[in-house]
């Protein structure tokens, strides 16, 4: 196993910041506890170095998919480097800000106005500050991950585990005002009827969801959303801040031609840069215009430099398609493995996201073991995989060549019920709850 300075700075990480860091997905006892990096010095392409100076292929979460393009793209960089000696911040507006909106509007004739902001969750939280705005009730019906802000969290008031289904399970409402209780309800991805009598029974005036997240839609169910909401003048907003810019040129509902009333991008919009967008019908997005929503770091200048040469250079290179097609040949690969070993597990998710679980009462174990084997061989992997364009014909070969050695040394255990002793410290955490 690769020393670990990353394991000391954690532990005085702990004693000063509230939580450990700033982004629950990266706290090391959700990977492989007392034993994770934690922490790196640089990163380029799809390689990552860690405080003790390894070089780690990420065949993990690429910045939490962030990095379609690869860590530390020259030409982006580039770019904001002229944009930074030049300033990323004045006394006036910079201009890359109407060019960004512009590049947005045109890849989604259906929007007309833009707002842009640098986190996913505050996209989110405008999105529907502008929807209730519009829309005649403000009530919420929501079905998958959209942040951590009071309207989303107030989920697990009304019940104490809305939000499992959709993302990790425990999430407390500790300092969620208790007043927002019954504003928002949870529906299942592929469950017309269920939204069909939330709608019906709670007065909903707003429905957000992911288009697409780790199953495919029924036929039907995203044509079905579109007619009901319609049908009621309820605002539709589709929060494509992970699935954007990963099978099409923007958002993910290009793909299956259904138009939201607002759309929510972040992400892999600025390839690691912060910078996050909403876009909207134009009668949708002015009805907000009385409306409180500014924010000082919204107006700096990376962002947005970043995100112009981001979409630059995804057209020309059609980076949806080579994630795509990489991801695929992993999928294709994980599956003859799996049933080469007699391994029952499940793959899922789009192409180029890729998770796969062992369907055995010791999944979270057989997880931690791999990401505990594929570390001894400097390699930051799970069962969820986050494809950018460097990840090569010839990587993907080698993870494949370590994933079998490791798949069938799980066969084996399995097969001599010897699972018990192959951690070498605690099984990884996936619960909120069990982090605090």
């Amino acid at each position: 196993m690769i020393k670990n300075n990353g394991q000391k700075l954690w532990g005085k990480a702990l004693k000063i910041i509230q939580g450990g860091n700033m982004l629950l997905s990266k706290n090391p006892d959700l990977h492989l506890p007392g034993l994770w990096p934690t922490y790196f010095t640089k990163a380029k392409g799809c390689h990552v170095w860690d405080l003790n100076k390894n070089k780690l292929t990420d065949f993990s979460f690429m910045g939490v998919g962030t990095n379609i393009l690869g860590y530390a793209n020259s030409d982006i960089d580039n770019e904001v480097i002229k944009c930074i000696r030049k300033s990323v911040s004045s006394t006036l507006n910079c201009p890359e800000e109407v060019e960004l909106s512009k590049m947005l509007i045109e890849m989604h004739p259906w929007a007309q106005k833009v707002k842009l902001c640098r986190t996913g969750a505050e996209a989110n939280s405008l999105a529907i500050r502008i929807a209730r705005s519009y829309a005649k009730n403000t009530k919420i019906a929501f079905c998958g991950y959209h942040g951590w802000h009071d309207w989303y969290m107030a989920a697990n008031l009304s019940s104490k585990d809305s939000l499992g289904q959709h993302h990790l399970s425990g999430l407390s409402t500790v300092g969620v005002p208790k007043d927002l209780t019954n504003t928002i309800f949870s529906f299942k991805y592929n469950n017309i009827n269920e939204l069909e009598e939330i709608i019906h029974k709670k007065k909903i005036g707003i429905v957000i969801m992911e288009v697409k997240r780790n199953i495919n839609p029924e036929k039907k169910f995203l044509n079905d959303i579109r007619f009901i909401t319609k049908k009621k003048g309820i605002v539709l907003i589709f929060d494509e801040c992970t699935s954007g810019f990963r099978e099409t040129f923007g958002g993910l509902h290009k793909k299956y031609n259904i138009e939201p009333d607002i759309a929510v991008f972040g992400k892999a919009l600025g390839n690691g840069y912060a910078i996050t967008a909403v876009i909207g019908k134009k009668k949708i997005m002015n009805s907000s215009k009385k409306s409180f929503i500014s924010s000082t770091f919204w107006s700096e200048r990376i962002g947005p430099v970043a995100a112009i040469k981001t979409l630059e250079i995804m057209k020309g290179i059609k980076s949806w398609e080579i994630i795509s097609t990489q991801g695929k040949k992993i999928k294709n690969g994980l599956e003859k493995l799996s049933k080469k070993y007699n391994l029952n597990i499940s793959i899922f998710g789009l192409d180029s996201i890729i998770s796969f679980k062992f369907n055995h009462n010791q999944n979270k174990l057989l997880k931690t073991f791999i990401t505990q084997e594929m570390l001894k061989q400097n390699y930051l992997a799970s069962t969820s995989i986050y494809l950018c364009i460097n990840h090569s014909d010839k990587l993907i070969k080698d993870y494949l060549v370590k994933i079998e050695k490791i798949f069938c040394k799980i066969s084996s255990y399995i097969k001599k019920d010897k699972l018990n002793n192959i951690l070498e410290n605690k099984i990884c955490e996936d619960s909120f709850n069990r982090l605090n």
